[in-house]
C-alpha cells in the first residue's frame, strides 16, 4: 500500500509539475510574444504581420496604413508593364554582322494621372523604338515619349486608356532610415511582383550616372527591399501605398539583387516629372559652383567641428554664386535655413524647390564664421530665365519669351465653353510677347495652326515646330472666341 501511495503521489507530483510548467511556459510565451510586439516597433508603428496576428489590422480598421497587404493594394492597379523594341543584336549568340535584329527589353512605369501619364526610368525608354505598355487588368496600349531627362534617369510616357489609377504621391523628405518598404514591378517579365525591405540610407550618391549626363543628380533612397531587371522604373512605396520613390538601380557584381536597391526619391519626381510635361525640360537652377562633401581631413584642416557641409572647389566665371560673393573654400552648411551635410542634400534640396531666378539664401563657413548670401540661380545657359525645350526649333519659350504661365484649362469651363481640351494662360508680364499682342490673362488657347492643345507640353511641341509665325485659336475670359497670329507676318 505504501509503495502505491508513493507511486501515486509521485504521479501526481509529476502531473502537476506539467502543469505548472505548461502554466509558467504559457505565460513567458505571452511575454515573449509582448516583447516581440513592442520590439518591432520602428518609429511607432508595428511590423505589419497581419497574418500572425501579433501586429498590423485587419482590413476596414483604423491600423490597415500599417499592413504590407493595404499597401500593396493600393499600388499594383497604379504600376504598369513597359516593354521596348530596340534597334540591337538579338541576344541569342546568332546574328549576322552589321543586320541587327530587333530585340526586346522590358521595364516597369507607375501611372502619375489620369489623363495617361507614366513615369518610368529614361534607360527603360532612351533607345525605344516602340513602347507598349500593359496594364495591371492585362490591357495593352500604345505609348509616346512625352519628354526624358538623363540627369535624373527619369522619363514621362503617355498613353490614351480610360479608367487609370493615379498613384498617390508621397513627401520623401518624411522617410525614415529603418521605416518599411514595398517595392513593386516586373522582375524577369514577373508582373505586379511585390517585396518588402527597410530604408537602408538617404541621400546615397552612387556615381551611376554620371557616365551619361553632364548635371546628373543622385540623391537615392537605399533600400533592402528585392529589386531585380525589369524593377527599374517601378514604385517603391511607404506602408499607406503611397509613391516615395522610383526603383533604379541596385548595387550588385553579378547583375542581379545582392541585397540594396536605390530609388529616386518621390519629391524629386513630382519637380522632374512637372517639368518635363510643362514645358519639355526641367527647369534646374544653378548656384555656379563645383562641390564635394567635405571629408575627415578637410574638416581636421580647417579646424571644423564635424565632417558635414558642401566644399566649394570652384566658382562659375559667370554663375550666381560669384555674382552674389560666395568665394572657392567656403563651406555651404544651409539652403534657405536647412541644415545641408552632403552636395547630394544640397542638389536635391535646389532642384526640388526651386528654378531659375529664384533667389536662394545660402549659408557658408568662411574662416570660421557663418556667412549669409542671397543667390539668385541661372539655368545652365547662365541666364535667369526658363529654358526651352532643347528640341525647340522655332520661337523660344522662355519668360522673356511667351511672358506667360501656362496650365491646362479646367474641364468645367472647358465644358461650359463646348470644347475638349485647352490651355488657360494663367499669368502675363507686361512687356512679354502675349501682352504685347493683346492677350489676356484667363484666356484658354484651343488650337495652334489647327491643332488642337490639351497641356502646355503639347502647346509647345506644336508652336515650337512653327517657322516664322504660329496662329493661335481660344476664348477670352468672357467667352468670346479670339484669334492671335504670334511671329514673323
Amino acid at each position: 500500500m505504501r509503495s502505491t501511495a508513493k507511486i501515486l503521489t509521485s504521479l501526481a507530483l509529476f502531473l502537476g509539475g506539467i502543469i505548472a510548467g505548461g502554466i509558467l511556459f504559457s505565460w513567458l510565451m505571452d511575454r515573449k510574444l509582448e516583447e516581440f510586439r513592442l520590439s518591432s516597433q520602428i518609429g511607432g508603428r508595428s511590423i505589419p504581420v497581419a497574418s500572425t496576428g501579433f501586429a498590423g489590422g485587419a482590413p476596414g480598421t483604423e491600423e490597415q496604413g500599417n499592413d504590407f497587404i493595404y499597401a500593396a493594394g493600393q499600388i499594383t492597379e497604379s504600376v504598369v508593364f513597359v516593354n521596348t523594341i530596340v534597334s540591337a543584336p538579338a541576344n541569342d549568340g546568332f546574328h549576322f554582322f552589321g543586320t541587327p535584329e530587333k530585340s526586346r527589353a522590358n521595364g516597369s512605369g507607375v501611372i502619375l494621372a489620369e489623363e495617361g501619364y507614366i513615369i518610368t526610368n529614361n534607360h527603360v525608354v532612351e533607345t525605344a523604338e516602340e513602347i507598349r505598355v500593359t496594364l495591371n487588368d492585362r490591357r495593352e496600349f500604345e505609348a509616346r515619349i512625352v519628354a526624358r531627362d538623363p540627369n535624373t534617369d527619369l522619363a514621362v510616357l503617355k498613353i490614351e486608356a480610360p479608367d487609370l489609377k493615379p498613384v498617390k504621391l508621397g513627401n520623401s523628405d518624411d522617410v525614415k532610415i529603418g521605416q518599411w518598404v514595398l517595392a513593386v514591378g516586373n522582375p524577369f517579365n514577373l508582373t505586379s511582383t511585390v517585396t518588402a525591405g527597410i530604408v537602408s540610407a538617404k541621400a546615397r550618391n552612387i556615381g551611376i550616372l554620371r557616365r551619361s549626363a553632364e548635371y546628373s543628380i543622385e540623391s537615392f533612397i537605399q533600400t533592402d527591399a528585392a529589386v531585380n531587371p525589369g524593377n527599374s522604373g517601378g514604385a517603391l512605396v511607404n506602408l499607406n501605398g503611397e509613391l516615395i520613390g522610383i526603383n533604379t538601380a541596385i548595387a550588385t557584381e553579378t547583375g542581379f539583387y545582392a541585397g540594396y536597391s536605390f530609388a529616386i526619391p518621390s519629391n524629386l519626381v513630382r519637380k522632374v516629372v512637372s517639368d518635363l510635361i510643362a514645358y519639355g525640360v526641367v527647369q534646374r537652377g544653378f548656384i555656379g559652383v563645383s562641390i564635394a562633401d567635405v571629408t575627415s581631413e578637410m574638416a581636421k584642416s580647417k579646424g571644423l567641428k564635424s565632417a558635414e557641409g558642401v566644399y566649394v572647389s570652384g566658382i562659375s566665371a559667370n554663375g550666381a554664386a560669384k555674382e552674389a560673393g560666395i568665394r572657392e573654400g567656403d563651406i555651404i552648411i544651409a539652403i534657405d535655413g536647412e541644415t545641408t551635410r552632403t552636395s547630394s542634400e544640397l542638389q536635391e534640396k535646389i532642384v526640388n524647390n526651386h528654378k531659375p531666378g529664384d533667389k536662394v539664401k545660402v549659408t557658408v563657413l568662411r574662416d570660421g564664421e557663418e556667412k549669409n548670401f542671397e543667390v539668385r540661380l541661372k539655368n545652365q545657359d547662365g541666364k535667369a530665365d526658363l529654358l526651352a525645350s532643347k528640341e525647340n526649333t522655332g520661337i523660344e519659350f522662355s519668360e522673356d519669351g511667351l511672358g506667360a504661365t501656362l496650365k491646362s484649362a479646367d474641364k468645367n469651363l472647358l465644358q461650359e465653353l463646348g470644347v475638349s481640351g485647352g490651355v488657360a494662360v494663367t499669368r502675363l508680364k507686361s512687356n512679354g510677347l502675349f501682352a504685347r499682342i493683346g492677350m489676356e490673362e484667363g484666356f484658354i488657347i484651343t488650337r495652334v495652326d489647327r491643332k488642337p492643345v490639351f497641356s502646355p507640353k503639347e502647346f509647345y511641341e506644336v508652336i515650337s515646330r512653327a517657322r516664322g509665325g504660329a496662329f493661335i485659336e481660344g476664348y477670352k475670359p468672357n467667352g468670346r472666341k479670339s484669334y492671335f497670329k504670334i511671329g514673323a507676318e
